[in-house]
């Protein structure tokens, strides 16, 4: 079965210093920092609402993959990832939307196509400007408050010092991926990813050495 490789890879955030360090803007700093490895500029481009840069990647049906931030605020990100879908004729299944997990604990990151959007405004808008709830996602857990009543506030505000350390690792992770993902092999993508890596043997031996010395 041949790979659909990804086309345009959104990070969802809210524009604005203000907003920089929030749980929310996690797909704003993963988007980033791949931007940064491939010394990639993103630049505000007003016709597509957003921050926007061009990825050359070897290899690669189209030879290019499209990154964007929307600039729109999280409720509106349809209105740039949509604008620039149309206009290079990108499927929903050849787009990957970078968004912060509630569900997910700070550390986890997670790939699925489809499915619903679990009452995330970003993922909503995209689906409903795009016509079809298909495209790809990558999910970074940042963990949830505990009330409904509190998430608000809380995905408007920073992780703490740990928690931020557990989110990085999570990025390192899923942009160890990021070639699988672009040449469309998700499912290799989705083995690499959500397999758990084993602590090294040496520090299982020094856990035990420890319990064993402390009875």
């Amino acid at each position: 079965m041949p790979h659909t490789p990804i086309r345009l890879i959104a990070g969802l955030g809210n524009p604005g210093r203000q907003h920089e360090r929030d749980r929310h803007n996690v797909g704003f700093w993963l988007v980033s920092r791949l931007a940064d490895q491939h010394r990639v500029t993103l630049a505000k481009d007003a016709k597509y609402h957003g921050l926007v840069g061009k990825l050359a990647v070897a290899g690669h049906h189209a030879g290019e993959v499209w990154l964007v931030e929307p600039q729109t605020y999280m409720n509106l990100s349809g209105k740039s990832v949509g604008g620039l879908a149309r206009f290079f004729k990108i499927a929903p299944e050849e787009i990957l939307v970078v968004h912060d997990e509630l569900d997910f604990a700070p550390g986890v990151a997670k790939l699925k196509q489809g499915g619903g959007v679990a009452g995330h405004n970003g993922l909503k808008d995209i689906s409903a400007v795009l016509g079809s709830p298909n495209f790809w996602r990558l999910r970074l857990g940042i963990g949830h408050p505990g009330d409904r009543s509190l998430v608000g506030d809380y995905v408007l505000s920073s992780p703490a010092p740990a928690e931020r350390e557990l989110i990085d690792a999570a990025m390192d992770k899923s942009l160890d991926c990021f070639s699988l993902l672009l040449n469309g092999d998700m499912e290799a993508a989705m083995l690499k990813l959500h397999t758990k890596v084993a602590p090294p043997a040496a520090a299982v031996k020094e856990t035990k050495e420890t319990k064993k010395g402390s009875t």
